[in-house]
């Protein structure tokens, strides 16, 4: 019953056993369920650890086991503290990965260094990946920031039959707006019939391939990405970048799969517009950035604000930060903040 906090049996009937003698010490255990002494407290020292046992308030070197009520309130609080801290450190490396990768988007090298390849032209960019796809023997992980149109995907598609049927894991995220994109749709529903990876999130950060987590390719200018590409291969760099596409991978959503919301009752797509609009954001820039039409982005604002029951944009703000809907989400299973707040 207690295995999921890391209790085995015996010293989950050691708890047990002391809810109905709380009285009792190592001596008494170690008799009555014929357990070695180093058993026992190896198991009081876990129950301690967990708040299940505390000093008794009349002999403080006895230990008094705590009602479950209080402990598994107790217990609950603190892993909750715990996996908020996580998601705010997770949240710290991809908030220091896309740093990095604004340094060197709209950046272009003066010469090829150490760990760095630049690449010139489009078609110079797709032979060095059609060269480097040759060797790849684990996996592709791609950030494709637009729906790509019939000419890309027709360059695409005899490089992408060809890795996938060597079983190369090819994972490719792409924004929401994919799903609007007939042509993009089709060629996303082709790669996953083909044993690809799909999903879509509101905003994908920069266009960016990595090969076998040893290789990253990314465009030199962000708005021309088949003028010039670098090529990077230092860990370092790698280590960030792939932490980036974990982290986003994570939290998209899979094709074909409806829009998962949260326990505010918000799809991706709305979190990242309330993101946007909470940094004064316009529509037509939050349009931009999420790949949609301004149409789009002002239905999805209205939705909000009448979630919220907010009559302006600046109202929804400060109604979203009240109920913190501006915080990292609980993790599944958590309670959802009170929409009468």
């Amino acid at each position: 019953m207690l295995d999921a906090l890391g209790i085995d049996t015996r010293t989950e009937s050691i708890y047990r056993t002391l809810l109905q003698h709380s009285d009792w010490g190592i001596t008494e255990l170690t008799a009555a369920l014929s357990l070695p002494e180093e058993v026992v407290r190896e198991a009081f020292d876990r129950l301690s650890e967990l708040s299940l046992l505390r000093p008794s308030a009349t002999e403080r070197s006895r230990l008094h086991p705590v009602s479950p009520e209080l402990a598994m309130e107790s217990l609950l609080a603190r892993q909750k503290a715990e996996l908020l801290a996580q998601q705010q450190r997770l949240e710290a490396s991809r908030a220091a990965a896309a740093q990095l990768i604004a340094e060197w988007v709209g950046h272009r090298p003066p010469a090829d260094s150490a760990g760095v390849e630049t690449l010139v032209g489009v078609d110079r960019i797709r032979d060095r990946l059609a060269e480097l796809s040759r060797h790849i023997e684990h996996e592709i992980m791609a950030f494709v920031p637009d729906a790509p149109d019939a000419q890309n995907i027709a360059a695409a598609k005899p490089l992408d039959a060809e890795t996938l049927d060597r079983g190369i894991r090819m994972r490719t995220l792409y924004p929401e707006s994919l799903r609007n994109a007939p042509a993009g749709t089709e060629y996303a529903h082709w790669l996953a019939s083909r044993g690809g990876e799909v999903r879509t999130t509101p905003d994908v950060p920069v266009r960016m391939t990595i090969l076998d987590r040893r290789i990253a390719i990314l465009p030199v200018h962000g708005e021309n990405s088949g003028h010039s590409a670098v090529l990077l291969t230092g860990d370092g760099t790698l280590t960030a970048l792939c932490t980036l596409f974990d982290l986003a991978w994570d939290r998209a959503d899979r094709l074909g799969s409806a829009r998962e919301r949260d326990q505010r009752g918000l799809t991706s797509q709305e979190r990242e517009t309330l993101r946007l609009l909470e940094h004064g954001h316009t529509d037509e820039v939050i349009s931009k950035r999420l790949g949609v039409s301004t149409r789009t982005t002002r239905r999805t604002v209205a939705g909000i604000m009448e979630t919220l029951g907010a009559r302006s944009r600046f109202q929804a703000g400060a109604l979203a930060s009240r109920r913190g809907w501006l915080t990292v989400p609980d993790a599944p299973g958590g309670t959802a903040p009170d929409p009468s707040d």
